[in-house]
């Protein structure tokens, strides 16, 4: 996967607002690759600034939170999420017609 795909996610998701999420296929979308929405999930598996780049508000098409979430979990991110105000319900899963970016 060439870099500059990568490097677009990581400025897609920056512009993600605190207390929004985005479903891996609105980046995907906004990348300008929209069939590209596992290459999304690859790119915030090595995102290489964490704290920076904020992997954590993106969920699956569902609203789910990734089960697999690389910086700690499910429950990391559930938590990352709820800092911020989003409410993730207890299945894991976040109100898309409230809390979606991009859409």
């Amino acid at each position: 996967m060439e870099n500059g795909f990568f490097d677009r996610v990581y400025e897609v998701i920056r512009r993600i607002p605190r207390g929004k999420v985005a479903t891996y296929g609105d980046v995907a979308r906004l990348c300008g690759n929209p069939r590209m929405a596992r290459q999304v999930g690859w790119a915030l598996h090595c995102n290489p600034m964490p704290g920076v780049n904020p992997c954590h508000r993106v969920v699956f098409a569902n609203g789910s939170v990734c089960t697999g979430f690389a910086f700690g979990g499910k429950d990391v991110q559930k938590s990352l999420l709820e800092e911020e105000g989003v409410v993730v319900s207890d299945d894991y899963k976040i109100d898309l017609s409230v809390y979606r970016w991009g859409a």
